[in-house]
C-alpha cells in the first residue's frame, strides 16, 4: 500500500447530549462572516467568471494586499517559475481564468482566518501551503482528466474554508473538545458532527451555495469525504479523485503535525479503480 493511514481508532459515541451543541444559527453566523468582500475583490471575481483577465488585473492592482499575497503565493517553489512573477496582469496571464479565480478565493480565505489558530497547529504559512499544496494538486489532476471547468478547478478551495469554519466552532467549545479527544479518542470530523450536526464535508457544502457556486460542486466535495457518493458518475469519481488528493496532502508531516489529517478517514475500496493512476500521477513511490 502506498499510503499509510493516519489518524486515530473510531470509539462507540455516547449519543447522550452531555455537552452543549453549537447551534445551526451560530453556525450560519461563521458562514455569514465568509467575503466576498470588500468592492475591488468583488469586482475581480466577477470580471474573472466573464473571462475577461486584463479587467480583473487592472482592479487586482489597486489591491495592495490582495497583489502582495498572489505575489507570494505564485511565486513559490511549488508553481515552479524560474523567474519572479510580480505584475498581476503577468500572474494572471501565466494562470489563467481557471487558476486565477481559484488563487483569489484562496486570498479571500486569508480575510478570515484566525491571527492564532486555537485548536490546530498551524500558522499562517503553514495555511497558505496547505492552500497552494491543494490547489496545484487539483489542476494537476483535472489537466490529467482533460477537465477544463472554472467552477470545478475552485472546487478545491472549499476545504481550506470549512477548515478555519471548523477552528472558528471549536475555539467556542475547546475544553469539550479537547475532552473528547483525550476521553473518547474521537476524530475532529466525529467532533465535528456531534457538536453541530455537520461534517466538515457538509460546511463544504454550505460554504459553496454562499460563493453561489453551481449545484455540481456541493457533490464533488461531499463524495471526496468516502462516504456521501453522488449518484452523478461523473461528479462521483470526480470525488474520488479529491478523496485521494485530500488524504495525500493531509497525511503530509506538517499537516499530521496540525491535526488535519484526522479529517479524512482514507477508503481504499471507494478509490481502488483509479488509485494506481493517481499515485503514478502524484509520482509516489
Amino acid at each position: 500500500m502506498l499510503f499509510r493511514l493516519y489518524g486515530v481508532k473510531y470509539t462507540k459515541f455516547n449519543k447522550k447530549k452531555w455537552f452543549p451543541l453549537i447551534t445551526n444559527e451560530k453556525i450560519n453566523t461563521f458562514i455569514d462572516k465568509i467575503p466576498p468582500a470588500p468592492k475591488a475583490l468583488r469586482a475581480t471575481l466577477l470580471f474573472l467568471n466573464s473571462g475577461e483577465l486584463i479587467k480583473a488585473a487592472q482592479i487586482a492592482q489597486t489591491d495592495l494586499a490582495l497583489k502582495a499575497y498572489l505575489k507570494n503565493i505564485v511565486n513559490k517553489p511549488i508553481y515552479g517559475f524560474k523567474t519572479e512573477v510580480s505584475e498581476v496582469s503577468q500572474i494572471f496571464g501565466i494562470l489563467g481564468v481557471s487558476s486565477s479565480q481559484q488563487t483569489v478565493y484562496n486570498y479571500m480565505m486569508t480575510l478570515l482566518s484566525p491571527k492564532t489558530w486555537e485548536l490546530f497547529h498551524l500558522r499562517e504559512s503553514t495555511f497558505h501551503e496547505l492552500q497552494a499544496k491543494l490547489s496545484r494538486g487539483w489542476k494537476r489532476i483535472l489537466q490529467h482528466l482533460n477537465i477544463d471547468d472554472v467552477d470545478i478547478e475552485s472546487a478545491i478551495t472549499l476545504l481550506p474554508a470549512s477548515i478555519i469554519v471548523a477552528e472558528a466552532l471549536f475555539a467556542e467549545k475547546k475544553e469539550d473538545v479537547i475532552l473528547l479527544r483525550s476521553v473518547k479518542n474521537l476524530d475532529y470530523n466525529t467532533i465535528l458532527s456531534r457538536l453541530c450536526g455537520l461534517d466538515l464535508f457538509d460546511i463544504c457544502e454550505k460554504i459553496s451555495t454562499k460563493w453561489e457556486m453551481s449545484p455540481k460542486i456541493a457533490q464533488i466535495v461531499q463524495a471526496s469525504s468516502g462516504f456521501k457518493a453522488s449518484q452523478d458518475k461523473e461528479l462521483n469519481t470526480l470525488g474520488k479523485w479529491m478523496h485521494l488528493l485530500l488524504f495525500y496532502e493531509l497525511s503530509q508531516a506538517m499537516f499530521i503535525e496540525a491535526s488535519l489529517n484526522d479529517f479524512i478517514e482514507f477508503q481504499l475500496d471507494y478509490v481502488g479503480e483509479i488509485y494506481e493512476d493517481f499515485a503514478q500521477l502524484m509520482e509516489i513511490s
